[in-house]
């Protein structure tokens, strides 16, 4: 049974809507002015709280790319979590994400690396995958092996993970030891059960993924395992987590790609956020639910960055 302080959270940030005068869900299209959408998550970014205590952040400039080192006090800094910002890849910034990535620096006591890959869209695909394409490769330049490195992204930036993942494989760049994707976004065709079954319970503006999803596949074929990672051949991976939020348009694009992963033989876990909405480990240590499926991220990343893993190119 979800917690009292689960249901509350949850309830809040489904029905925000009420709470700014609208009686429904905001609903958007092609006209929706992404300029505004940024500014928005830029203030709801101002409200989540106070960056974690214990850390150092160094800002940095990777590959031409604004970037930002996350470090907690007394951690090994050769040990790295490569982390990818989500916002449907037409917003996220280092300044929206700084407090939810120092958190999860802190609570993983693991040095993080974050940066502002290019939206769109000014900046379709494959420019976001480029560009983390090319900080990883410069991070691996400048002495940090694959083996101590774990990817972690959430929404847009879970799918942009997964589809690193193939573009690596793809070019025999070493792998890293593992990854992590929270209601990873996998399926840019929208073509999920779960994108008709689950507007009305989650967070998410009605027709919001469509709209992302035209801004970044522009002319090219959404079903592009770069842009799609569920449509890629998945074998070789290195091992995944994924957590996906029940309540929450993306929920198949996470299971899916875990089941596809599994019978492809990749050392895959999946987990299920009974009632819970996009998301929700971000908002760790919040409630019950959020706290633990974090816990459950750092004993994956604390487990893979001790044992050693070969990354297979097939």
């Amino acid at each position: 049974m979800t917690s009292i302080k689960g249901q509350i959270f949850n309830f809040l940030i489904r029905n925000k809507h009420i709470f700014q005068g609208r009686i429904k869900k905001e609903t958007f299209s092609l006209d929706t002015s992404i300029a505004g959408f940024r500014e928005s998550c830029e203030k709801g970014a101002s409200k989540f709280g106070r960056i974690a205590e214990n850390v150092n952040i160094e800002k940095d400039k990777i590959a031409g790319i604004e970037s930002e080192w996350i470090t907690p006090a007394g951690v090994n800094d050769k040990q790295l979590i490569y982390y990818i910002h989500g916002g449907g890849y037409v917003s996220g910034s280092l300044n929206d994400h700084r407090v939810i990535v120092s958190r999860i620096a802190s609570m993983t006591n693991t040095r993080l690396l974050h940066f502002e890959y290019r939206l769109a869209p000014e900046f379709p695909f494959p420019n976001a995958l480029n560009d983390t394409v090319e900080v990883y490769k410069n991070v691996l330049k400048t002495g940090y092996n694959y083996n101590d490195i774990i990817f972690m992204g959430e929404s847009a930036g879970g799918g942009l993970t997964l589809a690193t993942l193939l573009k690596l494989k793809q070019q025999n760049i070493p792998l890293p030891k593992a990854a992590v994707a929270i209601s990873p976004w996998t399926d840019l065709s929208c073509s999920g059960e779960s994108y008709k079954t689950k507007n009305k319970v989650s967070v998410a503006p009605v027709d919001s993924w469509k709209v992302f999803s035209h801004h970044y596949v522009g002319n090219n074929d959404a079903r592009n395992p770069l842009i799609s990672p569920l449509f890629g051949d998945l074998k070789g991976l290195p091992p995944i987590f994924i957590n996906s939020a029940e309540d929450d348009e993306l929920f198949d694009d996470g299971k899916q790609f875990y089941l596809k992963a599994k019978k492809s033989g990749v050392d895959i876990t999946f987990k299920t956020g009974t009632g819970m909405i996009h998301c929700y480990p971000l908002l760790a240590p919040m409630f019950k639910e959020a706290t633990d499926a974090m816990d459950e991220i750092h004993q994956f990343i604390k487990l893979h960055l001790t044992n050693q893993f070969v990354p297979l190119f097939l």
